[in-house]
């Protein structure tokens, strides 16, 4: 895997309130949620980097940048990590996705490098997942420019690029469960994810 063509971003700018403690740092299979998730990006984009506040994640190891836009939700985190990176292209994923595998972020890297399109952005029934998608450097200037128009939701963040949609029809060969892009936003998600991948490789 070409590793100079890819960064690789983690979004950790949450504020886990339904969650009641830092999501990011609650055990899967003996592991901080966000080690899983790093691990799991290290494989297939080279060691990625964090973007959120560096003393939550200072004494885990992992490279840290602050958000550059800390009150504008993910749109300001996508915006950070373009800014920070040296790659054309970009895998950024939230840090509280349990169920992602490594096939998958192949597939969705491997349809990025191939694509003419600004950003690779996978669908569900509710539209698209823009935190688990692949974005070129290049579209850090109209996500900035939305972020100063106010802009705050993602998809409307991306009005102005060209985006490539992976449907479900594809995406559901990496997880038939339809799992793939479920948050761990509350304590019964956490209880599920345990039930689900504690003692198990899901890779």
């Amino acid at each position: 895997m070409p590793f100079e063509q890819i960064g690789g971003f983690i979004l950790a700018g949450g504020e886990s309130s339904r969650m009641g403690r830092d999501k990011a740092l609650l055990e899967l299979n003996g592991e901080p949620m966000i080690v899983r998730v790093a691990r799991l990006m290290e494989s297939v984009a080279g060691i990625p980097v964090i973007v959120g506040a560096p003393e939550r994640f200072s004494a885990l190891g992992l490279q840290v940048i602050a958000d550059d836009w800390p009150a504008a939700g993910p749109l300001g985190a996508i915006a950070t990590a373009l800014r920070a990176s040296s790659a054309p292209w970009n895998l950024i994923v939230a840090c509280d996705l349990p169920y992602l595998t490594k096939a998958w972020l192949d597939f969705i890297v491997a349809r990025g490098l191939s694509s003419p399109a600004d950003a690779i952005l996978p669908m569900n029934e509710r539209g698209a997942e823009p935190l688990c998608a692949m974005y070129r450097k290049s579209c850090e200037p109209a996500i900035r420019a939305a972020l100063g128009r106010g802009t705050r939701k993602v998809t409307d963040g991306l009005a102005a690029l060209r985006t490539e949609n992976i449907e479900p029809a594809e995406w559901k060969a990496f997880d038939s469960e339809g799992l793939l892009f479920k948050n761990m936003n509350s304590p019964a998600d956490y209880e599920e994810a345990k039930a689900r991948l504690n003692g198990s490789k899901r890779e």
